[in-house]
């Protein structure tokens, strides 16, 4: 039987009250609003918090999805299938849309949440692949204050977040820049399950010209699930079938996947590789404004 080991719940009716919850309840406190990464761990004994703060009734203040100047703003609480339906997100980054769309099942896209997926940390984990390719700054909040942190730098290992036990995810904030698409591409084993492999880019073009690449993966063990080295590699280069081939390669070299029961070393290397050029090969079709 799975049972998960005594704990104290506490409701939050505000993120001052969120905040401060966390900060009376210890370390030991999570935050739970989806609860479909870490519930089932609970129940598994895997993770034992002492305390869980449920977030739920502040989609007020954290669900919302909405343009603010130049940045795509997209709240904490917002839940899976409310991006997957969002038109703005969609119109400006479709990448979300395409990571949407394989993330598990209806169940869990109607409860799961945007900043659940990012600070469970897990190593095969879409969403945090889709924010780094985007390059997305996470605005979190603790008792002293704001503080920006890029996605990059949010994630530090498997399960583990640079935010402090009292700090509160808020939001996610991705400038929108003209000349640009994004795609991602995913090989699972079955619908729903976590990735094999998968890869996201977004592409900004001059022209015919690459002006700017992010290119994010999950699954392969790509340092804070990004391809900086590719994205290098493709800044300057004419867009083609060749820059996109040869950044695939340059990530699949860089990744660092492990064998386990989704399959070997290489033959995730080389997913990491395919789909790396075949998300560069729809983003710069959308940049084109080739692909709806």
């Amino acid at each position: 039987m799975q049972v998960p080991a005594p704990f104290t719940y506490e409701r939050a009716t505000s993120v001052e009250h969120a905040i401060e919850l966390l900060g009376q309840l210890g370390p030991e406190a999570r935050v739970v609003a989806g609860g479909h990464s870490l519930i089932p761990m609970m129940k598994l004994r895997l993770a034992r918090p002492d305390a869980l703060v449920d977030i739920n009734a502040l989609g007020a203040e954290l669900g919302q999805i909405r343009v603010d100047g130049t940045d795509l703003v997209i709240g904490a609480l917002t839940r899976h299938a409310d991006l997957l339906r969002s038109a703005v997100a969609g119109e400006h980054f479709p990448i979300f849309h395409d990571a949407e769309k394989v993330i598990a099942d209806p169940v869990v896209r109607n409860f799961g949440t945007v900043g659940g997926s990012l600070c469970q940390a897990d190593p095969a984990e879409d969403l945090s692949a889709v924010f780094a390719a985007v390059d997305a700054v996470a605005i979190a909040r603790g008792p002293g204050g704001v503080r920006q942190v890029p996605v990059r730098e949010l994630h530090v290992g498997p399960y583990e977040t640079v935010l402090a036990p009292d700090e509160l995810l808020l939001e996610l904030r991705v400038r929108i820049r003209p000349g640009g698409g994004s795609a991602y591409e995913k090989v699972e084993r079955r619908v729903g399950d976590y990735a094999v492999a998968a890869g996201g880019a977004a592409l900004w073009l001059d022209g015919d010209t690459v002006s700017g690449a992010g290119i994010g993966l999950t699954a392969v063990g790509a340092a804070h699930f990004a391809a900086p080295e590719a994205e290098a590699a493709l800044v300057g280069q004419p867009a083609t079938e060749e820059s996109f081939r040869a950044a695939g390669r340059i990530a699949a070299e860089h990744c660092n996947p492990t064998a386990d029961q989704r399959g070997p070393v290489d033959y995730k290397r080389h997913l990491a590789a395919e789909l790396t050029t075949r998300a560069l090969r729809r983003a710069a079709a959308r940049a084109r404004g080739q692909e709806a």
